[in-house]
């Protein structure tokens, strides 16, 4: 990217304290925008905002939020706006992962509703309170940009996983319908995931390549994921270069959507 495109634009990041969130933030301010990064780990949300600051010179605000808690949600939205000008990107990116294994109708009530809430009632709360006030933003051609975090397990559905993938179905239904609710003034797309090494598997790629092989998965890049390979797509989702691209779901996994994944292979996607 040309400069620092994010010059005067805030950005506000769920999920922001590790893995994706935390090094799309980095890169982000590194482009210029002053952040708010949102999480319910207070103690990694104090920590990774302060090394973002201090390494970037931007204004980074940490705010503690559940984002399942509406009313937890309407406070972090009303302060992200006090802190900042502006929310022009929108990282929705908060997300729990299920353990694995247990079929869907063996799935136990609370289990549901706890991933439910998270990743699909908890996107759909952030999106419904900072758009509304995205929408009356300034900035032309486009006002704002939303992006969300689904997953491959969105997009080829896994039985090992089954309420984990529902929610992110739901996630690329919510990104559609909020592309067509919110055009022409704001862009809607979502980013899907597939087997990259972050906080769930330890920060390890030992781990990681052994839950590849246990499952059999293998891409057709011979690789797994770095949290790079998502900066790299998020930083051209955000820029000017993306404002006529909304609605779509961008799988980043080196290829395993479409060659498939054969069953019972998917540990635990993000």
């Amino acid at each position: 990217m040309d400069g620092k495109f994010l010059e005067g634009k805030g950005v506000l990041i769920t999920g922001g304290a590790s893995g994706f969130g935390r090094g799309v933030a980095h890169a982000f301010a590194d482009n210029g925008a002053d952040l708010v990064l949102v999480d319910i780990n207070e103690e990694s949300l104090y920590e990774t905002s302060k090394k973002i600051e201090l390494e970037t010179r931007q204004k980074v605000i940490p705010i503690v939020c559940d984002v399942s808690d509406s009313k937890q949600v309407k406070k972090m939205t009303e302060q992200a706006f006090s802190e900042l000008d502006n929310v022009y990107v929108l990282f929705n990116n908060a997300g729990t992962a299920p353990s694995y294994g247990v079929e869907i109708l063996k799935l136990g009530e609370k289990a549901w509703d706890t991933t439910m809430n998270i990743n699909l009632k908890g996107q759909w709360l952030v999106d419904k309170l900072v758009c509304r006030r995205m929408n009356r933003q300034e900035f032309s051609p486009i006002r704002g940009k939303v992006i969300h975090t689904t997953s491959i397990a969105g997009m080829v559905v896994d039985p090992t996983i089954p309420v984990y993938s529902i929610s992110k179905v739901g996630i690329i239904a919510l990104t559609q319908l909020l592309a067509k609710t919110l055009a022409p003034t704001i862009t809607s797309n979502a980013i899907a995931p597939g087997f990259h090494v972050t906080g769930i598997y330890r920060n390890n790629e030992g781990i990681m390549v052994q839950t590849m092989k246990d499952g059999n998965v293998k891409t057709p890049l011979n690789r797994i994921g770095t949290i790079q390979d998502v900066i790299d797509l998020m930083m051209f989702l955000a820029s000017p270069r993306s404002d006529f691209i909304t609605g779509h779901v961008f799988p980043i996994d080196g290829g395993i959507v479409e060659v498939g994944v054969p069953p019972n292979t998917l540990k635990s996607i993000i």
